[in-house]
Formats: C-alpha cells, sequence, structure tokens
C-alpha cells in the first residue's frame, strides 16, 4: 500500500516544490548544517541594480580546474547561476567546488546564492566516474523496462543526491521524440520514437525530481527528435509542417507544462513551420507566441548553450544572450569559453541602451529571484537529505533487468546450454568494443557465468579496432564454447572498424550473441548476429542482466522504444512491442 502511495506523490506532485518530510519514504535528513548558500538574506529585488538584474539571467559554465576564472564576476554579483561541468572526480570534491563558487558568490555585494545546476540525464553525456554521482539509465532504457513507478523512484533517489552536492536545477528530462533514426546528437537521450512513450516517461522522471526538491528543465524545445545535423557544429533545420510538429514533437512538452514543468530549454534549430528565420532560441513567435501564450508556459525558459555553432553562426556570444532575452529567454547558458567579464559588459551595454531590453531583464530576473526564494536559498539553513547509496542500486538493478531486450534469437540459442564433455566446463569468450573509461564495468559480466562454474575470457578492443584487436579477440574466441560481442554506437555514426571486425567475427564464429551496449540503431549492421541483445546503456547492471539472460537465470522483459531501419525478413522481430 505504501509503495502505490508514493507512486501517487511521484506522479501526481503540485507543482509547488515539496519539502523532504512530505515525502513519505524520503530518508531521514541529517540537521541542517550551514553552508555559504544558506546564509540568511535580507535583499529585496528591487534593491538590485541593472547590472545585477541582468547578472542573475547569466549562466557560465565551470568545473574544478576552470573555476577560478569566474571568480571576479561571481564576487561581484554579475553572474545568478553555474553548470557544473562534467569531469572524472568526486562526490566530495563535487561538493567543494560548489561549496567554493557559492561562497564567492557570498562575496557580492547582494549576496545572493548561484543557482547550481548539472546535465545529468543519463545517456551519452554521462558516464559512471563522473562528478562521482552514480550512473543514471538512458531514457530509451527507461522506455523499454517500461516501469513508470520505477523511474519516478530513481529520479527521486537521484535527485536526494544532487540536493546532497548543493544541486538545484538538473537539465533533464529529454522530451525529444527521436523520429530519424539518423540523428547525430539524440539517439539514447530521447526516451523513445513514440510520442506517448515519452510523455509518460518524462513524466515520470520528471515528477521523480520535482519531489526530492530539484527543478527539472526539459528540453529541447519544441524537439530535436528529428534532426539529421548535430546542433554543436551546424544549423539543423526541421522541414516538419505546423500539423505534424504539435502532433508529435511538441505534444510531450505541452503535457508537461500541463503537469507543472518548471524550465524549458530551447533548441538552436530552424522550423520553418514556425519562423522560417529564427532558430527557436532567438524566436520570439517560438518562445513567446507558441510557449507561452499558446502552451501557457510560466516558468524559466533556459537557452541552450550559447556557444555551440548552430548559435554563433549567427551572433558572437555576447550578441546571442541579447538576441536570446529579446526573444523571451530568461537564463541565459554562456558556454564555457568566454572572457567572463568582457562578455557581461558587451551585453550590459546592449541592454542599458534599450528601454525593450531593461524592460525583458527586469521581467527575467524577477522570475530568477522568486525561484531562489521558492527553493529556499533565500531563508538559511537548508536540510541535506541522507545518502541513498543502497535504495538507489536496488533500483537501478532492478531497472536494468527490466529493461534489456531480446531483440531477436533466430537460431533459439538461448537460454544457451553447452554441449561439452562430462567433466570439462564451459568456456564464454567475451569480446567489448568499448571506451576505457567503461573498463571496470565491463567486469562484471562474467560474474553470472563464473558463479556457474564457466571458465570466462575477455578481451576490451578499442572503440575503432586496430588489426591487433581483431587478432585478440580471434584468440579470445578460438576453443569457446560461445562467442560474446559487444558493440556500441553513442548515435547514428556507424564506426565502420568496429562493424567490419564484428562482422567478420560472426562469419567465422556461429554460436555467438551480440550485445548492442548503447544506441540501438546500430543492430541492422550486423546481420550475421542470429541472437541480439540491446541494452541501451553501457554500465555493471545491465551487463551482468544481459549475461543472466543468456544463461536463462532470468527472462528477458525489455521492449524495443524505437523502430528500426530492417530487412523484410526480419520486420516482425525488430518493430517496438
Amino acid at each position: 500500500m505504501l509503495k502505490k502511495w508514493l507512486l501517487f506523490l511521484l506522479l501526481c506532485w503540485p507543482v509547488a516544490l515539496p519539502s523532504a518530510a512530505q515525502t513519505p519514504a524520503a530518508p531521514q535528513p541529517l540537521p541542517p548544517q550551514q553552508t555559504p548558500e544558506t546564509a540568511k538574506q535580507t535583499v529585496q529585488f528591487d534593491d538590485l541594480s541593472l547590472e545585477e538584474k541582468l547578472g542573475q539571467t547569466l549562466v557560465v559554465f565551470a568545473d574544478i580546474d576552470s573555476a577560478e576564472i569566474f571568480r571576479p564576476v561571481i564576487e561581484s554579483g554579475k553572474v545568478g547561476g553555474v553548470l557544473i561541468q562534467w569531469g572524472n572526480y568526486s562526490l566530495k570534491q563535487t561538493k567543494q567546488l560548489i561549496d567554493k563558487l557559492q561562497g564567492w558568490a557570498q562575496k557580492s555585494p547582494h549576496k545572493i546564492p548561484l543557482l547550481i545546476a548539472i546535465d545529468y540525464e543519463g545517456g551519452t553525456v554521462y558516464t559512471p566516474i563522473t562528478l562521482g554521482f552514480d550512473y543514471l539509465p538512458t531514457n530509451m532504457m527507461l522506455t523499454a523496462a517500461g516501469d513508470e513507478e520505477a523511474t519516478a523512484s530513481i529520479a527521486y533517489l537521484a535527485g536526494l543526491e544532487l540536493r546532497r552536492a548543493g544541486v538545484h536545477v538538473n537539465f533533464s528530462p529529454v522530451l525529444d521524440v527521436n523520429s530519424n533514426p539518423h540523428n547525430p546528437i539524440i539517439g539514447v537521450r530521447s526516451f523513445g520514437s513514440d510520442p506517448e512513450n515519452v510523455t509518460k516517461m518524462g513524466l515520470s522522471l520528471m515528477n521523480g525530481f520535482k519531489a526530492a526538491g530539484i527543478i527539472s528543465v526539459i528540453k529541447h524545445f519544441p524537439g530535436h527528435g528529428d534532426t539529421s545535423v548535430d546542433s554543436h557544429y551546424q544549423v539543423p533545420v526541421v522541414k516538419a509542417s505546423d500539423k505534424e510538429l504539435r502532433q508529435i514533437h511538441i505534444s510531450p512538452f505541452e503535457q508537461a507544462i500541463q503537469h507543472g514543468a518548471q524550465g524549458v530549454m530551447t533548441s538552436h534549430i530552424i522550423y520553418p513551420a514556425l519562423d522560417n528565420k529564427n532558430i527557436a532560441t532567438f524566436s520570439r513567435p517560438i518562445l513567446q507566441d507558441l510557449l507561452r501564450t499558446q502552451l501557457g508556459f510560466n516558468g524559466l525558459i533556459v537557452t541552450d548553450s550559447l556557444d555551440m555553432k548552430a548559435a554563433t553562426q549567427f551572433c558572437t556570444i555576447a550578441d546571442c544572450a541579447v538576441r536570446s532575452l529579446a526573444a523571451g529567454a530568461d537564463w541565459v547558458l554562456l558556454g564555457r569559453y568566454i572572457k567572463p567579464q568582457t562578455t557581461f559588459n558587451r551585453i550590459y551595454k546592449q541592454v542599458e541602451a534599450s528601454a525593450a531590453g531593461r524592460e525583458r531583464i527586469e521581467e527575467s530576473a524577477r522570475k530568477i529571484f522568486n525561484l531562489k526564494k521558492e527553493l529556499g536559498l533565500l531563508d538559511g539553513p537548508r536540510p541535506e537529505p541522507a545518502p541513498i547509496d543502497k535504495a538507489y542500486r536496488a533500483e537501478l538493478e532492478k531497472i536494468s533487468d527490466q529493461a534489456v531486450t531480446l531483440v531477436r534469437d533466430r537460431a533459439q540459442l538461448l537460454p544457451f546450454n553447452p554441449q561439452v564433455q562430462r567433466g570439462n566446463n564451459p568456456t564464454v569468450c567475451a569480446v567489448f568494443f568499448a571506451p576505457s573509461r567503461f573498463a571496470d564495468q565491463l567486469m562484471s559480466f562474467s560474474r553470472p557465468f563464473l558463479e556457474k562454474g564457466w571458465h570466462v575470457r575477455s578481451y576490451n578492443a578499442a572503440l575503432t579496432p586496430r588489426a591487433i584487436d581483431a587478432r585478440r579477440a580471434r584468440e579470445c574466441a578460438d576453443g569457446a564454447d560461445l562467442l560474446v560481442v559487444t558493440s556500441l554506437q553513442w548515435a547514428d555514426k556507424t564506426n565502420i572498424n568496429q562493424k567490419n571486425t564484428i562482422n567478420a567475427l560472426f562469419k567465422e564464429y556461429p554460436r555467438n550473441v551480440f550485445i548492442s551496449t548503447m544506441s540501438p540503431y546500430d543492430i541492422p549492421n550486423y546481420p550475421e548476429a542470429n541472437t541480439v541483445l540491446a541494452t541501451y546503456g553501457l554500465n555493471k547492471y545491465v551487463l551482468q542482466t544481459a549475461a543472466n539472460i543468456i544463461l536463462g537465470n532470468i527472462e528477458p522483459q525489455g521492449k524495443l522504444p524505437v523502430e528500426l531501419p530492417v530487412q523484410v525478413e526480419e520486420q516482425d522481430t525488430l518493430q517496438p512491442k
């Protein structure tokens, strides 16, 4: 009964942020601790100068190595937010960095704490060694599992850990409907190709974070799922009709707004049906007419990073900031590589010279100031949640078992029963194609085999294999009872060397199992693979699940979240269920 009550709370949470005490299953908070962000504030919004109000709308990107460059503008009150960048450091170091940033904010004339943001969305922007946070399942993995309760729970638990570190805003969930299999940047960051699944799972994730006291910023409005180029490097143009945009791509955002979304991130994409001149970030028809007026969104409009080529093709970062503010954005992500004081001065000069610019700053800065008040940043000490490691990992193991998908098993190989002579133990060879930073995750695949007395050989080949990788993979496979090969493709771009090496292995060793460990869009590249599993992400939990499925310890439960380009004879097995 308690579990159903928690699900109800997570899925139907009101717009107002709850306290930790309102959540029945929340761990008991530690006694309040005085930190740099929580000193009692007395400043009123109307006391702020135009410079200080402008600063509240600006966000810089910082990590341990780059933070010091932003100290002067933070201490002078000219920056209101910081996006913490990924880095290979511990949770303790992350908290120390945030405390240092907030300490600088306390030295500013107004002493208003910073809003600390993070890109904690799972998918291809995260690996299990960054910032000290545990692995967050990719969105596509969550849809494959199809468990709304578990999705809300894991977001809630992850949100408590973010709060422990001092994070307030998470740029997640991604509500892009990945309708284009050749999308080069979204891939497993999306919940899938079905708008209903994207909506259902996105709301679960958003409400889980909200219940933990974390602001979710849904992205990338009005939809990045039908692009064929990466907005980090080029300007995508989505030529979908107005009707198609609204029915497929805008629909999840509309539903999330109706369910209390507090932040929306813009995309650097041109949608001719909505505005044939401007990317969404610079478009008043999209941000004001569509998002504000038609969809009724009253929360925080956040730009995607303005140092991306799809923005800087049109303007300098400072000029792009002014254009996005004029279009209706409230919180401007300036990007990583800027000269802080110079950039601020250029933005301020243009804003000060325009009555409309001053009016927009007044509106956006007040929204951010009020949000900080709602979060309790101006009210003194905040309770710090207790650690949630065990509960989080239990939910992650559950989702992993539910998500791994048996895409096809032509030869009915699974569960695999080796035919070996009496007294001999079977041998499995596992060949992984993965970046070295995932090496510690790969070992978990061996455990279920070792527990059943198997001999295990493994080799982690380079993501772009060379001749030596192909040779060592064959040496591993020679004489093995079963060959297991994993691929890793980030989105649509096929690694030709990886593809050729894997297909050569399958032709030489027909008793094989193929595991797609990231984007399932790479599965059609391997027609020789008779048995195919998809994990939608690479971590120790899903690899252990895949091994257990191969051995028959558990049944495969996952469902494909996308439609794959397939050959005619495979259509029955490669469509979403």
